[in-house]
């Protein structure tokens, strides 16, 4: 991969981590303001209904948070863009589906093979 690649990947990781970080804050925001009392329960329930919808999207983007911190890690070492497993070389293709991949696309058919065989 030439340098003009992995300055893409980075900054579009960068620029991803800042947007997700933005949107936690504004979640923390949201949910600290003022409580509403509902007369009705069905109306209380749904509230509760939405503020759990936004907190299992939260969790999953902060797992995402995660992935993106650790592939920009992988910039420091040189390893972004290489498959852990075989040492191949991720291509552009799929690192641009999925910029915080760390298998090429052959090891993770294989991986999901593997998963689909097992019951996992």
């Amino acid at each position: 991969m030439d340098q003009k690649d992995l300055e893409y990947f980075k900054d579009l990781l960068s620029q991803r981590l800042e947007d997700l970080l933005n949107q936690a804050d504004d979640t923390v925001s949201g949910m600290t303001s003022v409580k509403e009392n509902f007369p009705d329960p069905t109306d209380r329930a749904t509230l509760e209904s939405d503020r759990n919808f936004m907190l299992r999207i939260r969790d999953r983007e902060h797992k995402l948070i995660k992935k993106i911190k650790k592939a920009l890690d992988r910039f420091e070492n040189n390893s972004f863009g290489i498959c852990d497993r075989c040492g191949e070389e991720i291509s552009i293709e799929r690192l641009k589906a999925r910029p915080v991949t760390t298998l090429c696309i052959d090891c993770k058919t294989k991986e999901e093979a593997r998963e689909r065989a097992l019951g996992l």
